[in-house]
């Protein structure tokens, strides 16, 4: 199993004076087969996953073990990246938040599938009844509100409030600027209400 550690290593070759070799140029060569340069992009990148990954998970035990989901699908699925499609920390970065929504949606699940075990031999009160059928039409509302959205409008929306990040961190998750940033978020929630409904 791989070690979470924080790399000394920044944009510099120390050693050599020159410029690192860009996570692009990483991944590439990952998708290669190169090993050296997986553990180079690894080095670079595991601390922006792993934080990513604990903002959505909180646990720090399952946040390390999903990061090491991640870099395994990051060395099976290198040679899916397209440089046309945006950049490689932007890919890594959405694999990332992916995979820990779909663990925290996985124990939801399971905690839940717990639940009805643990009670399904008590009737419920109305009130919780009503309470849980109210939460479930609206969580399938957002849902389908969310897929009217642009995927430029979804990807900064569900960075910004789902993975917790500020405007200029979603910025430089996506490499666009601030102000681009801000204009998918306001229109995207704009968007989201007009669907929902919503008339303040």
């Amino acid at each position: 199993m791989l070690e979470l550690v924080t790399s000394n290593r920044g944009p510099i070759d120390v050693e050599g004076g020159e410029p690192a070799e860009s996570v692009e140029t990483l991944l590439e060569r990952t998708a290669l087969g190169d090993q050296q340069a997986f553990s180079e992009l690894y080095d670079r990148v595991a601390p922006r996953v792993l934080g990513l990954v604990k903002r959505v998970l909180i646990d720090h035990a399952q946040s390390e073990e999903v990061a090491q989901e991640i870099f395994l699908e990051i060395w099976k699925s290198a040679s899916r990246f397209e440089t046309t499609r945006g950049s490689a920390m932007s890919w890594i970065l959405t694999m990332t938040h992916r995979r820990a929504v779909d663990r925290v949606r996985a124990s939801q699940a399971g905690h839940d599938r717990d639940e009805r075990i643990g009670i399904r031999d008590i009737e419920p009160a109305y009130d919780q009844v009503s309470e849980s059928v109210e939460i479930r039409i609206e969580h399938e509302r957002v849902k389908r509100a969310m897929a009217q959205l642009t995927a430029l409008q979804r990807q900064a929306i569900s960075l910004a409030y789902y993975g917790g990040y500020s405007h200029s961190e979603v910025a430089g998750i996506l490499s666009i600027p601030v102000g681009t940033v801000k204009t998918r978020l306001r229109d995207g929630m704009i968007r989201l209400r007009d669907e929902l409904g919503v008339t303040s």
